[in-house]
């Protein structure tokens, strides 16, 4: 993985993505790198990736197989043409793909995806994957108790099987996450460089920019838009959740801050869930607050009816949650994926502009045809 020699076999396909010299010289995992931007071909036909926390990687050629945690970074695989290369996800279950039944021609198959996180994630695993990339932030794997991994595991993995890259995007609530964050765009950006499809990524970006132009242009006055009390409760009837802060700018909240949502937590001292901190709030916590409207992640596998017909019904009975505005109101939502990428973020723009401003937006507010073009090359 470096200009010295770590093992003695024949050079193999992943041989030719390797650590720069720069993440080797200060450890695989020593934090973030100054160098953040991408750096020139050494040679042609040779290209790297910079990316904090590991660093620089050097490519010689686009992956073919790469081992994956996280679906808003396997949504930017698919969006970008290479949903085959993508192995594993931490939590298939996780990995929304609905929205590509309406984008002709695109698809990925979740049934074959391995599941990383199973009590743990056995380091075993990574080398049965056989991966030419770990699309992984290693210090989302070491510094999350539940996987068991050492630092020293990743060490190895990255030194004898592929290399690590990778940024935890989602949320920006954990404390270890002290290097730089990436918007979505901005890790997207990344993501195509290491598939050398950056022309695909600049006209999704175009894309985005310009449906995203397009509502933001008929957005209601800041006034007359609701506050949001984002949570996490899969159960059909909760009585406790976990809270996320709206303000977080993790990229599974760009949905609504594009949208001008803002958060009912402002000011009130509730924390937003992260590694470390896991403490729930009940109805009367909630009451205090009394939100505009609520968003209860947990249902992505439920329709809008459905949702309406378990979570929505079961407030509406409750003693305490039926004195809730948001209820009273018919305000309360799906919260979406936890992981969201570039498809899912427009999807997702669509689908809480149409919920929360009806009387402005009431249509598809994107051509899915042109979208699917440029996903599969055929524009």
């Amino acid at each position: 993985m470096s200009n010295d020699s770590w093992r003695d076999a024949a050079p193999t396909r992943r041989d030719t993505i390797k650590y720069g010299g720069a993440a080797l010289g200060g450890g695989l995992l020593a934090g973030c790198t100054d160098n953040v931007g991408y750096s020139g071909a050494d040679t042609e036909g040779n290209y790297s990736v910079t990316m904090a926390p590991v660093g620089t990687v050097e490519f010689e050629e686009a992956p073919e197989r790469v081992v994956h945690y996280f679906p808003d970074y396997g949504d930017m695989a698919v969006a970008l043409g290479h949903g085959d290369s993508v192995l594993s996800m931490g939590l298939p279950s996780r990995f929304h793909t609905t929205h590509y039944e309406e984008l002709d021609g695109v698809s990925v198959d979740a049934e074959s995806l391995t599941r990383l996180s199973d009590n743990g994630i056995d380091r075993e695993l990574f080398y049965e994957l056989d991966g030419d990339l770990h699309l992984i932030d290693p210090q989302w794997l070491i510094n999350n108790s539940a996987f068991k991994l050492e630092e020293s595991d990743i060490e190895e993995v990255g030194n004898t099987v592929a290399p690590f890259i990778g940024n935890t995007i989602f949320r920006r609530t954990d404390e270890w996450h002290d290097y730089r964050y990436y918007t979505l765009y901005e890790a997207f950006e990344k993501v195509a460089k290491i598939y050398q499809e950056q022309e695909r990524f600049t006209q999704l970006k175009q894309f985005h920019d310009d449906v995203l132009a397009d509502v933001q242009a008929d957005l209601p006055p800041a006034d007359d838009r609701p506050n949001a009390l984002l949570t996490f409760a899969a159960a059909n009837e909760p009585e406790a959740f976990y809270p996320y802060r709206v303000s977080d700018q993790g990229t599974n909240k760009k949905q609504f801050r594009d949208l001008g949502i803002t958060d009912a937590l402002a000011d009130t001292g509730i924390e937003g869930l992260s590694t470390t901190e896991r403490g729930q709030i009940d109805y009367e916590t909630m009451l205090e607050v009394d939100p505009d409207s609520i968003l209860i992640r947990g249902h992505e596998n439920k329709s809008r009816a459905e949702f309406e017909d378990t979570v929505l019904a079961f407030m509406k009975d409750h003693g305490t949650a039926s004195e809730l505005t948001a209820v009273q109101n018919d305000m309360v939502f799906r919260g979406g994926p936890i992981y969201s990428g570039p498809l899912h973020h427009l999807f997702l723009l669509e689908r809480y502009a149409t919920g929360y401003f009806p009387e402005t937006y009431s249509e598809e507010l994107f051509d899915r045809e042109e979208l699917a073009a440029i996903v599969t090359g055929e524009e």
